[in-house]
């Protein structure tokens, strides 16, 4: 049994755990993700797949080969190494509990709110 991404325009549109050779008779494109795989890495020491675990709303880029997150906020980068999103500025390590305002493409203290 295996996890399998059912891919629509480059865009994953379903999700689901089967057998390869149950995949091989369903129509349409279904490529193999990997539950344990973020970020290009395997988490239990494995071969780690397609960069990060398929979920709906996914992008499947086939020049790299990767399951790409959706963009969790307006201007954050995406990381071609784990095919990832990151905010322009790292989280701040102040000890204060912050949020992403894309208003101003910051991260906001909370307890200022």
């Amino acid at each position: 049994m295996g996890h399998y991404a059912k891919i629509d325009n480059n865009k994953v549109t379903n999700v689901i755990v089967a057998k390869e050779g149950f995949i091989s008779t369903l129509a349409g494109e279904w490529l193999k993700t990997s539950y344990n795989t973020r970020g290009g890495i395997h988490t239990e020491g494995g071969e780690p797949i397609r960069k990060n675990f398929a979920s709906i709303g996914y992008t499947y880029d086939r020049e790299n080969d990767a399951f790409i997150t959706p963009t969790p906020h307006s201007g954050w980068i995406l990381n071609t190494n784990t095919f990832q999103y990151e905010p322009p500025t790292p989280y701040p390590t102040d000890g204060d509990v912050y949020s992403w305002d894309d208003e101003v493409l910051s991260w906001v203290s909370q307890e200022n709110n």
